[in-house]
């Protein structure tokens, strides 16, 4: 049994779009978003690039320790993450680490 279901591509979605907008402006704000313009700037460095397939490299090869405990690494996801605490230590362009949020503990009634 075969559904045929309505096709929503992008092109055709803008195409009606533009029959009903007033300005042009508001079709090409629909387009690319609220503002009407998308981030296109690099989040990271060629040199950030290079140090993270630098860690991968040597978690391939076995030679790729942790920090603290100095065991090795098998984890990609810990590999890459080596390898851009590493590019910020350097000072290559890679985006802040995301910190956790934890509520403060002295604010809880015990």
């Amino acid at each position: 049994m075969r559904v045929d279901a309505p096709r929503t591509n992008r092109r055709s979605y803008t195409h009606t779009l533009s029959r009903d907008a007033a300005t042009h402006f508001e079709v090409r704000a629909l387009q690319n978003g609220a503002w009407g313009f998308k981030n296109t700037m690099a989040k990271y460095g060629r040199g950030a690039q290079k140090t993270v397939q630098s860690a991968m490299r040597r978690r391939k090869r076995g030679t790729l320790k942790s920090g603290r405990s100095g065991q090795t690494v098998k984890s990609r996801k810990q590999a890459i993450a080596i390898g851009l605490s590493e590019a910020r230590e350097k000072g290559q362009k890679v985006p802040s680490r995301k910190r956790s949020r934890s509520s403060p503990r002295s604010s809880r009634a015990s």
